[in-house]
């Protein structure tokens, strides 16, 4: 979804400049319009379909949590062809959720977004094994087929590895992985990349052959990039940065992301409803691999000790080093240099936190506790 080359690099400049170009002053323009009852039209662009990876905002719909603070908002899917933070800069959408390093990539290439909220405080990518290959650390992927997904998924793989001594050039043998776990349950991949709400549950909905019965955590091994040290910040939202000039933007911008939240800390207390929330707004996988991703997705942003939303200034400097410093299999970094200060603001998400505290809402989820799910097969 960002560029993995410099040929991508610059093809994503030229689609911004592009973009600008047939859209004029659309990305200063105010906001969609109004409903005949007088709520403010926003429009939300995901980085890819709904599922229980976006259960807070489709919560927030359900639960009239946008119409409370006068917003009627519509909730774009996202896709394999779909970069958000670019449709977001086009003036297509109001406001994006994208990865940290893949919305700076674009923003260096000229897309005009910046940060408003850090929705996952934690990263969810794992780099998944069979326990009978003994890689329980990165050092031990020497000599390994190593799957990643590219698109600029892999840099926490890639940093994980030089971490650990390894050149990701030489020392593995790298594997474009298709976006399931097919190639790794047919053991073409000695490990594969898997994000923990979704394709490692793909692995647990799935029958082991040799038993019968579905596989189980027991039957392999992860390697956390978080306990790895080389985690990068995932979901966060993005707004207009030229729009948010704007005081009426701004002031939007604070109702929306108040919320959002709020639709995120029901989620945390209401995961069964918020997995039938999800399944009623057309996600295709099941019930079951929803309730999942939910308290998956519950545990990379909970707790939060500074309030939901707000930026972990060690997390986002780990962010930029590693998309700095990182090269993939091309030789390519994420970034070429440190962004500039109006790449994320805390003014937004602060004001919209104190909304949330004044009325009653535990915007931290100190004692938060995942729940037990139980995955059936195929996710049902």
């Amino acid at each position: 979804m960002t560029r993995p080359t410099r040929r991508l690099r610059a093809c994503l400049a030229l689609a911004v400049l592009a973009a600008a170009a047939l859209t004029g002053c659309s990305t200063t323009e105010g906001d969609s319009g109004t409903t005949a009852d007088g709520l403010t039209k926003v429009r939300l662009q995901l980085q890819w379909f709904k599922q229980g990876q976006f259960a807070g905002y489709l919560a927030a719909v359900d639960q009239g949590f946008y119409r409370e603070q006068g917003l009627s908002v519509e909730i774009l899917d996202g896709g394999t062809d779909i970069v958000p933070q670019t449709v977001l800069a086009q003036g297509q959408a109001d406001y994006a959720v994208a990865w940290v390093p893949k919305a700076l990539a674009s923003r260096e290439a000229g897309a005009g977004i910046t940060e408003v909220a850090q929705i996952f405080q934690r990263s969810g990518t794992k780099q998944v094994a069979f326990k009978s290959d003994n890689i329980a650390n990165a050092a031990a992927l020497r000599g390994k087929t190593v799957g990643n997904w590219g698109y600029g998924n892999e840099f926490e793989l890639f940093a994980g590895m030089t971490k650990a001594g390894l050149d990701p050039a030489r020392d593995v043998k790298l594997v474009q992985q298709q976006f399931d776990m097919n190639a790794f349950l047919a053991k073409d991949i000695n490990a594969a990349q898997a994000m923990s709400y979704n394709e490692y549950a793909q692995l647990l909905e799935t029958k082991n052959p040799a038993t019968g019965k579905l596989y189980t955590a027991d039957d392999f091994t992860t390697i956390d990039w978080n306990d790895a040290g080389v985690a990068m910040l995932q979901d966060a939202i993005w707004a207009n940065t030229a729009k948010l000039a704007d005081p009426g933007y701004q002031d939007q911008t604070v109702r929306f992301l108040a919320a959002s939240l709020k639709g995120w800390a029901f989620c945390r207390d209401n995961v069964d409803k918020c997995r039938d929330i999800t399944v009623a707004a057309g996600s295709t996988l099941g019930a079951s691999h929803q309730q999942w991703q939910i308290n998956e997705v519950n545990k990379l942003i909970w707790p939060s000790p500074a309030g939901i939303g707000m930026v972990d200034r060690a997390a986002w400097d780990r962010t930029v080093r590693i998309a700095k410093e990182t090269r993939n299999a091309e030789g390519a970094t994420v970034l070429r240099k440190d962004p500039d200060p109006s790449a994320y603001t805390s003014e937004y998400v602060t004001k919209a936190l104190q909304l949330l505290k004044d009325g009653g809402i535990d915007v931290t989820g100190t004692g938060y506790q995942p729940i037990q799910v139980t995955l059936t097969e195929g996710g049902k």
